[in-house]
């Protein structure tokens, strides 16, 4: 790439994190589920106030890629260049946080390769951006503007031992009993599909409702978030989610969760 080039690609990052800048008001419950595949990884988020955001990764000669599978994989598209370097500026524009006086963000990093591998490789990366996350130090927690969370393959005993990290886990609901502290599990996620039968159609029963309910009330007493994947795109059960105070609702429509969650109730 030529130096004229270059400081195009430069100047259009620039923009880019400007206009993010004075992004909508943050929406503390709204996930951008599989991030990446947005036209503008994070900053399409960003613009929608989103305050989470998911990135798979897989190990690939040494660097984090991010995409869904193998086959989407391309050198550029590093989680650094993704998600850490433009929300590093973000911190850097904003005071110490991603939006001005806003609420702490979650990069959700879902491993997909090699569980130790990916995770030895992430810290090392997470380290260069340590001042913008937040930090356990024997078993101390400092909130940074930034909550890392390891889902998918996660090492979980690894990541336990560490005397230093960068990251908490992604837990299911057969952790809701863990003894493990909230600053090491933070959040608790599960597959809508595997535990519910209502999609969203018809009214929500009773017995699920109060499951739900009881589901969030427990990780609630012990200082964990709730989020769960594979949720149908439907409104009726995005309320749902929402009347039972569950923390994070993922979706892939940007512009439709924004639009619900403005909505007044």
């Amino acid at each position: 790439m030529s130096l004229t080039s270059r400081a195009a690609v430069s100047c259009i990052l620039v923009l880019m994190a400007a206009s993010t800048a004075s992004a909508s008001e943050p929406l503390v419950h709204a996930h951008a589920h599989n991030d990446y595949q947005h036209k503008r990884p994070l900053f399409d988020a960003l613009a929608h106030g989103f305050c989470s955001v998911e990135a798979d990764i897989f190990l690939v000669s040494g660097k984090l890629l991010v995409g869904h599978t193998q086959f989407e994989l391309r050198k550029a598209r590093t989680l650094e260049a993704l998600y850490l370097d433009p929300l590093k500026q973000r911190v850097t524009d904003n005071n110490g946080r991603v939006y001005q006086d806003g609420p702490q963000f979650t990069l959700l990093i879902d491993i997909k390769s090699d569980g130790a591998k990916t995770y030895t490789a992430l810290h090392k990366v997470l380290v260069k951006y340590s001042e913008m996350l937040t930090t356990v130090v024997d078993g101390k927690a400092t909130p940074g503007a930034i909550n890392v969370i390891i889902s998918g393959n996660r090492p979980q005993t690894m990541i336990a031992a560490a005397k230093t990290r960068f990251a908490g886990i992604d837990g299911r609901l057969a952790d809701l009993d863990t003894s493990k502290p909230s600053h090491l599990m933070p959040l608790i996620s599960d597959r809508w599909t595997s535990h519910f039968g209502w999609r969203g159609i018809g009214p929500f029963p009773e017995h699920e409702r109060m499951k739900l309910k009881t589901i969030v009330e427990q990780a609630h007493q012990r200082g964990q978030r709730v989020r769960f994947w594979a949720t149908p795109e439907r409104e009726a059960l995005w309320k749902e989610l929402a009347t039972a105070q569950v923390d994070l609702i993922g979706t892939d429509d940007l512009s439709k969760l924004q639009r619900f969650l403005k909505e007044p109730k």
